[in-house]
């Protein structure tokens, strides 16, 4: 099994939250490679502007600088240059022939066991993983604390900030123009494997990513986050939708009002939606049991 490993770097000043966390990211990503060493072949890869280029380290393959950012597509009053997702997992797609692509958020780290627990996941028949992070303190701020980090538990978050997925399944996922690194990315990615995988598994019960802090919703950038939600919502949403079975989404399992109280409080679920999905489910186990309960009448 190969898999294809992408992060989006970006030069921040060091004292900067991303600043700290991604010198913590890149060393990780080696570790967890090196461990999985003669078990599973995991290529690394970069993809970032050219400005970014010199932060990144040379166990990662540096994939041709993007050409476009989210200013390319609209007009904004900020100046950031968030990179378009399309663009970096179809650089990933064309540089590798894995059999799965990873994708990871910059600020989250691996634990040593990733690849490995990954691949035997993989192995299980799913064509698609989300993975959630734990989410550990504040209080380191420096590569040479790593074995501190691993051996920190810290504490589950709700969000989805790492994807892996059937290499074929991206030529079918409809992201249109979502950047990166603003909310609603997850959003989109979530949604368009519960609508394109056959069988998507939440991992939410091991320790394989961790951040270094427990927030579940950061500041938002209002411009940017509006143009995401814009584009999943206007865009996105309505050619998906009628892919979108319930029953895929995760926590679909758990009892009526424990799977309703997840996916209200979880930022990546949009709730009208999924109290929209829930009502046609329910709308289809009634029809199920009244024309159950009609047949037997009418065969005694």
């Amino acid at each position: 099994m190969k898999l294809a490993h992408i992060i989006n770097p970006v030069k921040v000043p060091a004292a900067s939250e991303l600043g700290i966390a991604q010198p913590i990211t890149f060393e990780s990503i080696r570790v967890a490679k090196e461990f999985s060493t003669d078990k599973v072949d995991v290529e690394l890869y970069t993809v970032c502007y050219e400005e970014d280029r010199e932060i990144v380290p040379n166990h990662f393959t540096q994939l041709p600088n993007l050409l476009r950012s989210v200013q390319d597509i609209k007009k904004f009053a900020g100046t950031k240059k968030y990179p378009v997702l399309t663009d970096v997992l179809t650089a990933l797609y064309n540089a590798s022939d894995a059999e799965y692509l990873v994708f990871t958020n910059m600020d989250i780290s691996l634990m040593p066991q990733f690849y490995t627990t990954v691949a035997e996941l993989l192995k299980e028949g799913f064509d698609a993983l989300l993975i959630n992070r734990r989410g550990i303190s504040t209080k380191y701020k420096s590569v040479e604390e790593l074995p501190l980090m691993y051996a920190d538990f810290g504490k589950p978050h709700p969000g989805f900030d790492c994807f892996v997925f059937k290499r074929e399944l991206l030529n079918k996922f409809i992201l249109e123009n979502i950047c990166v690194g603003v909310s609603f990315s997850e959003v989109a990615l979530l949604h368009n494997m519960i609508a394109f995988a056959e069988r998507l598994k939440l991992v939410d019960d091991l320790h394989l990513t961790f951040h270094i802090g427990t927030e579940v919703m950061p500041p938002l950038t209002q411009e940017y986050y509006l143009h995401n939600r814009n584009e999943y919502e206007q865009k996105i949403y309505p050619q998906i939708k009628h892919l979108l079975d319930i029953r895929k989404f995760p926590y679909s399992e758990l009892p009526l009002y424990k799977r309703l109280l997840k996916w209200m409080l979880n930022p990546s679920f949009r709730t009208h939606q999924v109290l929209e999905m829930e009502g046609k489910s329910l709308g289809r186990r009634l029809k199920y049991k009244i024309d159950s309960i009609r047949f037997k009448l009418l065969n005694p």
